[in-house]
């Protein structure tokens, strides 16, 4: 099992990290000054890899790895960023940090990035651009969109919450689309991967010499930009110019969650912007309103992970399945594959059973919640959940609410104790 040193001034980052990599199957080692990251080095074993804040006690990420060098050590050191801009970045990756994870985005992007750096014993498994085979109408309906929307030329932007896989999609339209025989380049909104190349004697701002030099790279191509709500208002004006002035041959595929609506509708995100890069839309659903395809994707999972370890598959058993039916999935798939792989990892013989799965209890808020949603709406998720879980107890579970609360919607929505409507 890989140990990965974490080094934050923050407690509870440090916590939300530790468990991130808990469940990804590292072994992590939280520490909080330097001389305590010092001696911690020091101790780490082959195939470790250090995370580090870009300011702690006592020191730096890039202090760190100096001192790495001066003891002739070289555990490959990825640091914790807010707000740098793209020289800063460059800086950092040029004086021997080996990537960057920033900080408002340590839950779609530690547990990847750690694991393109663990070795040799990386457990953690990369799901590759294919998709994942899925037997739900919802997913059918959206396999049919992707090669409809391949066939054509249009900007397009995937909507769905973290972990559902939007990047796949993504990929599958560029690979089914005639844009294949040019480059594709990958861009994450609010990360390090947004530098290009500037020319110091330009006459244009640096951002848009970085940002055009993109498309420069991609003629003919495609550019599919990650979380594009997090992209800042300067690069956004700089992105709308070259879409309107330049009109570059290239199609942009963005990933985005509900939050880029809100944002358009309060003005922080450009509208004129957002209608050119959303030609066509696809929307994911989340997991908990798919789950007929639970079983597939985690038997799915357990394949790759077999075939990586050579070693014989585990399976789940009926216990098992039920239990990953019945919870609500506030990750999607990326927390359905870290669940299924750490039991994998843990269980003792080829079975897998609900006695091996260990859930997250830290719930932030999904779709599920009943606040603020209009009557019908309502009444549809309460039947739903009941359905799911066979029970009010495990239906309020579902929903996130108290059995009183839920007792109080089932009156005032007419829902009998046997899920039918009416007294």
């Amino acid at each position: 099992m890989n140990k990965v040193l974490l080094v934050d001034a923050s407690s509870s980052d440090l916590r939300v990290m530790a468990g991130l990599l808990t469940k990804a199957g590292y072994d992590p080692i939280t520490v909080e000054d330097f001389d305590a990251a010092k001696e911690a080095v020091a101790k780490l074993s082959p195939g470790a890899v250090v995370v580090a804040s870009m300011k702690f006690t006592g020191g730096t990420a890039q202090m760190l790895v100096n001192w790495q060098r001066q003891e002739r050590l070289s555990f490959p050191t990825i640091a914790i960023v807010d707000n740098l801009n793209p020289s800063e970045l460059l800086e950092l990756m040029r004086n021997g940090i080996a990537d960057i994870v920033q900080r408002p985005a340590i839950d779609k992007q530690l547990t990847e990035i750690v694991g393109q750096y663990a070795k040799p014993e990386n457990i953690v498994l990369q799901l590759d651009n294919t998709l994942i085979p899925r037997v739900s109408k919802q997913f059918k309906d959206i396999e049919k969109s992707i090669a409809e929307i391949a066939a054509t030329n249009a900007n397009c932007i995937i909507f769905g919450e973290c972990g559902t896989g939007k990047e796949q999609i993504a990929r599958q339209i560029y690979l089914q689309s005639s844009r294949t025989q040019k480059p594709l380049i990958m861009l994450e909104a609010g990360g390090a991967a947004l530098v290009g190349k500037h020319a110091p004697d330009s006459d244009r701002s640096e951002i848009y010499d970085r940002i055009e030099g993109y498309f420069s790279e991609a003629k003919g191509g495609t550019i599919i930009v990650k979380n594009i709500q997090l992209l800042t208002f300067e690069k956004q004006s700089v992105l709308l110019h070259i879409l309107e002035q330049e009109h570059p041959d290239v199609r942009i595929i963005c990933t985005a969650n509900a939050s880029l609506l809100k944002m358009v509708a309060e003005a922080t995100f450009r509208d004129n912007l957002f209608f050119m890069l959303r030609q066509t839309s696809i929307t994911v659903p989340p997991l908990r309103e798919t789950t007929e395809d639970i079983s597939d994707i985690a038997d799915y999972l357990l394949s790759k992970c077999a075939r990586k370890k050579q070693q014989p598959k585990k399976r789940l058993d009926a216990s098992a399945i039920k239990a990953l039916r019945l919870h609500p999935w506030p990750g999607n798939i990326r927390e359905l594959k870290d669940t299924v792989l750490f039991a994998a990892f843990h269980a003792v013989g080829d079975t897998i059973s609900e006695s091996d799965l260990k859930f997250d209890n830290a719930k932030p808020d999904t779709a599920e919640d009943l606040t603020h949603r209009n009557p019908k709406a309502e009444k549809e998720r309460i039947l739903k959940a009941f359905n799911r879980a066979g029970t009010w107890k495990g239906a309020a579970k579902l929903l996130n609410v108290s059995e009183k609360t839920l007792i109080q919607l089932r009156k005032k929505h007419g829902i009998n104790p046997d899920g039918k409507i009416g007294s």
